[in-house]
C-alpha cells in the first residue's frame, strides 16, 4: 500500500526531473529534446535497477518478485507501462492511429 509520503516523494522526484529537463533545453537552444529525454530515462532506469537489487537473504519474501536481472526488468517493464499509459501525453492528436472525421 502507497502511503501519502510515498505519493508526495514520487510527485515531487518526477517534477524533478522535468524541470532538469526544461532546464537542460533551455541552456542549449540546439539540445534535441529526444536526446534530453533518452539522456533523463538512462539515468532513471540506472537509479531504478541499483534500487531494486535483492538484499541477497537466499528466501527473501520482500525481495522474491526481483530476485533475478530478468524478474527486474519484467518488473520495471510493468512500471514503465503503467505510467506511460497513466500518461497526459500517451496519446496525441497527431498519433497515426487517430482517427479523422
Amino acid at each position: 500500500m502507497t502511503s501519502e509520503q510515498d505519493l508526495v516523494e514520487f510527485d515531487e522526484a518526477a517534477e524533478q526531473v522535468i524541470e532538469l529537463g526544461n532546464r537542460l533545453l533551455e541552456r542549449d537552444e540546439e539540445a534535441d529534446s529526444w536526446d534530453v529525454a533518452d539522456g533523463l530515462l538512462a539515468g532513471a532506469v540506472q537509479f531504478w535497477l541499483f534500487s531494486r537489487q535483492p538484499c541477497g537473504a537466499e528466501y527473501c519474501e520482500t525481495c522474491a518478485d526481483m530476485a533475478t536481472a530478468e524478474l527486474r526488468l519484467r518488473r520495471l517493464l510493468d512500471e514503465v507501462s503503467t505510467l506511460a499509459e497513466s500518461s497526459d501525453y500517451f496519446h496525441s492528436p497527431t498519433d497515426a492511429n487517430v482517427g479523422n472525421a
